[in-house]
This record gives structure tokens, sequence and C-alpha cells, in this order.
């Protein structure tokens, strides 16, 4: 199992379902913490002169040198390797075995966002299919709710208004372009969260917020009761609750003045700091509102998340560096147009993350398995009895494609 972006959980080696095809298959089950993240601290400190060494070749390297070295300690020499990943993991899954062939013997690479891209305007796009998949009126009920949020945004009193409504933790300025457009990004992220993890067992980490579903968003939106806005209010006020978030502290130097925090401490605020550094270093992946086929407004583009990286790291950050870095990712690693072989790529329908992996066989040796309405790595999570049957035949899928590879 390869570690992505945030702590290594140890509950990963009992609950997910990679331990029910170890178990069948009679396997060793190793996993490996990326570097940075969590307790994997390969500097002093995460200054942006020591961010140098957080990249993807190094990540790589890092599971080449793991695997060779457990080779040799464990007495692992004539034992066929699997690499398992879900997201950014699920792009390193396959990139080990694009870059390492002769180390892992296949990849299940789920959710992977294989293709690295400055605008992911996309991504909106399917957080509306997956919206609709409730109604259509759920996007037109959203879609009316900015449009009041823009209308207030007018003068002070609609200022005050938003501030009420939305518990932020401060009063709004509609003056601060910054404040509205990060303000305008978080609204929207709550519900992406959630149609990101929509219905998909995460409840076996303790996460907050996965009884939230798209149902519940759209029940909300669609009641009736209200203004399209007083319901949307609603919908993040029960999303905050479920965080444990008292208000919501929409303010861009807030954000900004977190990330650029350098000392080693809590790991998973660290994260932030860590993972936006790799966007704008070599992958973008920006959810911007630059999409008129969506609901959720054009306050936040992607030039506002390009800033963000001067703003956090310095001003050799910008655009021509975001521009060099994700070329460089895509002609290294190839983008969509891999060559592999033994990789199998889930993916789910209502997962945004889709719309930059690989959804249709690539090769005989490197299926997809397209699950229809389910979210960001649910094949990866413990199964239920309320899991649909395309889950457990995707499930199943794999596991029979695991069996082929370890005989050949």
């Amino acid at each position: 199992m390869i570690g992505g972006e945030g702590p290594a959980d140890p509950i990963w080696m009992v609950e997910p379902y990679w331990v029910t095809y170890a178990q069948g298959l009679n396997a060793y089950m190793l996993f490996l913490e990326h570097r940075y993240y969590g307790m994997s601290h390969p500097t002093e400190d995460a200054s942006v002169d020591n961010l140098a060494y957080l990249s993807t070749e190094q990540a790589l390297g890092d599971l080449a040198n793991f695997v060779v070295s457990m080779k040799e300690s464990l007495g692992f020499e004539g034992n066929k390797w699997i690499a398992f990943g879900g997201s950014y993991p699920g792009a390193l899954a396959v990139w080990f075995r694009l870059k390492y062939p002769h180390l892992v013997h296949g990849s299940v690479a789920t959710s992977a966002p294989v293709e690295a891209v400055i605008n992911f305007k996309e991504y909106l796009e399917v957080v509306r299919d997956s919206l609709a998949t409730v109604s259509e009126d759920c996007n037109t009920q959203i879609k009316e709710a900015h449009q009041q949020l823009d209308l207030l945004l007018l003068d002070q009193t609609g200022w005050d208004t938003i501030t009420t409504e939305f518990r932020l933790c401060s009063r709004l300025d509609g003056k601060t372009a910054d404040d509205v457009s990060n303000l305008f990004s978080y609204l929207a992220a709550n519900v992406e969260y959630v149609v990101q993890y929509n219905k998909d067992n995460r409840a076996f980490e303790g996460v907050k917020g996965t009884n939230i579903t798209v149902d519940t968003i759209c029940d909300i939106m669609m009641n009736g009761e209200g203004d399209p806005i007083d319901r949307y209010a609603e919908a993040n006020s029960l999303i905050l609750d479920e965080y444990g978030e008292l208000c919501l502290d929409h303010t861009y130097d807030a954000m900004i003045k977190q990330l650029q925090v350098t000392s080693w401490g809590d790991d998973e605020a660290m994260a932030g700091r860590l993972w936006v550094y790799q966007t704008c270093t070599e992958y973008g992946y920006y959810q911007s509102s630059d999409s008129p086929n969506q609901p959720f407004g054009d306050k936040f583009p992607v030039e506002f998340f390009i800033k963000q990286c001067a703003d956090i790291y310095g001003p050799k950050f910008d655009l021509s560096l975001l521009e060099a870095g994700v070329k460089r990712t895509n002609t290294i690693f190839g983008g969509r147009d891999l060559n592999v072989t033994r990789v199998v790529f889930p993916n789910g329908s209502i997962d945004p993350w889709h719309a930059l992996g690989i959804t249709s066989d690539l090769n005989p040796d490197a299926p997809a398995i397209y699950i229809n309405g389910t979210a960001h790595c649910a094949n990866m999570y413990p199964a239920t009895s309320e899991d649909p049957l395309q889950l457990m035949a995707a499930r199943e899928e794999v596991y029979q494609l695991i069996t082929k590879w370890l005989q050949e």
C-alpha cells in the first residue's frame, strides 16, 4: 500500500478491502508512508528550500528503495509485489509500475488522476452531474442560491447577512476580492467533499461527515422551505457541525498564514502546506469555477489558485513555473497516454477525479473498471451489506486480475 498526502494510519493494515485480497492470496502486507507526510520528516523543517525534495520522482525512488530493502531484510527475493493506491497514491501505483517494472509485478490504481492539468474545471462539472443523479433541481437550487449571494455582495447589509447565515468567524468584507473568492471556494468545497466521498464506507477511519451524502444535501436544497440561499446556508451549517467547526474562517490571509507554517508539528495541518506545494510545482489540479456548466458561480477562477502559490511559497512560484511543472509531469509519466501492463484502473462515476483518470481500457492488460454510482476510492474501503452489486463486482474483478497476474 502506497501512502499519500497525509499521515499513514495503521488502520489501513486491518480494515480496508485489500486485507481480504491478502487473506485470499496468502500475501504479506506492507504500507509505506509518503516522505514529508505524517511522521516521515526527511528535513529539519518544511521551508521552501527543504521542499525541493518533495516530488513524485523522489516518492517513487523511496518506493523502489523500500522494495529492494524489504526483499533483502525479509527474504522476499522470490515474491511478486502488487502495489495498491487510491487518488494521488493511485497515480503513484501506476507510475511505479511504469518506471520500476522489475520491482512491482502489478498495480491497482484506484481513482488515480494520471493527467496533470492546471485548470481542473471539469471537477465541478462532475459534481453537477453527480448532484443531478438525485435531481436536476438540486443544481438549480444551488445556482439560485449563488445568484442570491451575488446580490448580497452589492452592499454592506448583504455582507452582514452572509456573515450571519453562513456562520463566518469574522465579518465579510465584500470589497476584499480574495476573501470573497476564498469564501465561495470554501462553500463549494463543502459540497464537493460530500460528493467526492458519497457513501464510501469510510466510517472505519472515524472520519467526520461520512453520514452526509448527496441525498442529504439535495434533500435540503429541494425541500422548498425559505429561499435557496437559506437552504444553502443550512446545508453548509450541517457540514460545519459534522466537522466540529463553530464557524467558517473565510479570510484569505488566515488561510495563507496557516500554509506558511514551516515547523513540524500538527501532521494533518502540515499536510496542507505540503500538498499545495506539490500542486504548485507538479500537478495543478485546481478545481476552479471557470466552467459555465456548474452551479457554484464564478468567484474562484483558476487565477485565484495560482496566486496562492506565490503568496505561500514566494514570487518565483508563478504561472510559468507551474506550467513547466505540469508539462514535465505529463512528459515524464505520459498523462493518459500510458503504455503499461498489469495495471487496473477502478474509478467511480460519482467521483469528480475520474475526469483525469483512465475510464476505458488502455489495452487487454491494463483494463479500466468504471463503477456506476460510486465515489472516490469506494472499492478500497471495507465491504458492507449495503454495497451496490456493481461495487461488489468491481472488487471481485480486481481480485481475479491479481490472481491472474500472480500466475504470469
